[in-house]
């Protein structure tokens, strides 16, 4: 196993023609079909990356900028941003091209952070990232700093930790009525 790998290394790039059997009720591609060709090109680039089974750990706000038609070419492009010591973090963004004007919209872009198995299941080593650009050190240090959000929300709402109380006067200008007293 290579100590550190580039990021161009384990690129990977999907297009694919959106179907009317890719289609939700209202005619547009449905999400469901996008995330799970999102799944599947994070899944590509980091087992291209560490040459290892990967599974998903877990996929990081997934926001829908555009409604995707049937007919359009939908392009995915992924590439690993981040790298712990058994997992990684890949950066999906989606595409779509109408053919006919050849217009490009930017509809999606998610990260997901992928684990690498062993034969056994067990979660192993993966190589380090080589960052050869501004881009590749920007790409990282936000990928760190969303990790560590992370770890801060969930355990500053832990059950076992949680205080309703600290919360009740900002809760008072949402859309919420509280019938729990303390």
């Amino acid at each position: 196993m290579q100590k550190y790998k580039a990021a161009t290394e384990s690129q990977v790039s999907i297009t694919e023609l959106m179907l009317p059997s890719h289609s939700n009720f209202g005619g547009k591609v449905h999400g469901g079909h996008i995330l799970n060709l999102m799944d599947q090109i994070a899944f590509a680039c980091s087992s291209k990356h560490s040459q290892r089974y990967c599974v998903t750990a877990s996929v990081n706000r997934v926001n829908f900028l555009s409604a995707i038609d049937v007919g359009d070419l939908l392009t995915l492009k992924a590439s690993v941003n981040y790298t712990g010591r058994t997992s990684m973090v890949v950066g999906v963004r989606v595409e779509s091209e109408n053919i006919t004007s050849g217009k490009v919209t930017h509809c999606n872009s998610s990260y997901f952070t992928m684990v690498a198995k062993d034969k056994e299941g067990k979660s192993i080593p993966v190589p380090g990232l080589l960052v050869e650009t501004e881009q590749g050190i920007r790409r990282f240090a936000r990928s760190k700093q969303r990790k560590e959000q992370a770890f801060i929300r969930d355990t500053e709402f832990d059950s076992s930790v949680f205080k309703a109380e600290e919360y009740l006067e900002n809760l008072k200008r949402e859309n919420i009525k509280i019938g729990w007293k303390k």
